[in-house]
């Protein structure tokens, strides 16, 4: 009988099932997942088989508490059903291997738990899922929302004062207009990368890193004036070139020189410089913040990243930068110098003269 099949080989179903599961190259298993998931399912089966109605119901919850860990653990829908379907042929296979007598019916009602249990656990991944996605969502555009509130109303103020004649549009007043309006152009930009990332809208083509710098240098180069920050641009040798999506890669870079400027303290210095060997194009951004308490450079590109109070949407903004080079076949690195400030460095692979 397959209830007692299970109950005499629960030790060596429960090996070859985990040995499978370890087997999987990512996410890599917990040892709850080890000892619960599976082996509740096992008993659960075994109590079915005998004839306990309140087992199917335990089952559920199981299943259903299954999908729940899986989804928070970041396993595909694939992967939940992997686990009920590893878990199939380790008794199948053990079965014929043991000459086991276990009739039709036995493995219908098999089958059937397994369905039910892989149908519980994939609804609720699933609806787990969906409710990350709207809330991750939600989280966005409550950002997004709340940056453009502050812009707008700074940059309405400054206007409102300009508007009175009272004051000068070379002046401080109008400084914090730019600024703000600096501001919404930065978060506007950011926002149609992260669209365009998403969306997989990239448009590659080739830049030459020497004109492609020149036009960082020259929105950078207002924003360290009104900072009073000295900033440096060395563009490298002429005729290197990358391919990529002019877009993303404008987004990344000048995120990156407008974090350095921003950061660096007053009278400080910024440099932005390329380099490249016959493989890689390197583009460099170093600042002079001060440096980072130890292990905080390890949280950059983590979309939470701040390391001063004023650093909002610094993470989110170094995330997309992140994400947009790398889209492009790209690295990007954070390196601290203690006392001194932070160097960024984009590597993407060079074009070849064709």
């Amino acid at each position: 009988m397959l209830h007692q099949f299970l109950n005499d080989n629960r030790a060596e179903i429960l090996l070859r099932s985990r040995a499978r599961v370890a087997q999987r190259l990512a996410p890599k298993p917990t040892e709850d997942e080890l000892t619960l998931g599976i082996p509740l399912f096992l008993d659960e089966l075994a109590a079915i088989l005998t004839g306990k109605d309140s087992a199917e119901k335990k089952l559920d919850e199981d299943a259903t508490r299954h999908g729940e860990v899986r989804q928070q653990m970041g396993f595909t829908v694939a992967q939940v059903v992997h686990d009920y379907g590893d878990l199939c042929q380790v008794v199948t296979q053990l079965a014929i291997e043991s000459e086991a007598q276990i009739d039709t019916e036995e493995f219908k009602t098999l089958n059937r738990c397994l369905d039910d249990a892989i149908a519980q656990a994939v609804t609720e991944h699933a609806r787990l899922r969906e409710r990350s996605i709207a809330e991750n969502e939600v989280q966005r555009l409550g950002f997004l929302a709340h940056e453009l509130r502050n812009h707008l109303h700074t940059a309405n103020l400054a206007f409102e004062i300009l508007k009175s004649g009272s004051v000068g549009i070379g002046g401080s007043t109008g400084a914090v207009l730019r600024r703000s309006l600096l501001g919404l152009q930065r978060l506007v930009d950011r926002t149609l990368a992260q669209v365009r990332l998403e969306s997989g809208l990239d448009r590659p083509e080739r830049l030459d890193i020497t004109n492609f710098l020149e036009e960082m240098e020259a929105a950078g180069s207002i924003e360290a004036k009104e900072r009073g920050v000295a900033l440096t641009v060395l563009r490298g040798n002429s005729g290197v070139a990358v391919e990529a999506d002019r877009q993303l890669l404008g987004s990344a870079v000048s995120n990156l020189l407008q974090n350095a400027i921003k950061f660096t303290h007053a009278n400080g210095h910024v440099h932005l410089l390329s380099t490249s060997t016959p493989d890689r194009v390197s583009i460099e951004v170093g600042d002079e913040c001060g440096g980072l308490r130890a292990g905080q450079s390890e949280q950059f590109f983590t979309g939470e990243a701040q390391t001063k109070k004023d650093r909002s949407g610094l993470g989110l903004g170094l995330l997309i930068s992140k994400r947009a080079v790398e889209a492009m076949g790209g690295t990007v690195q954070a390196r601290n110098r203690p006392g001194v400030g932070c160097v960024f460095t984009i590597e993407l692979p060079r074009l070849r003269r064709s």
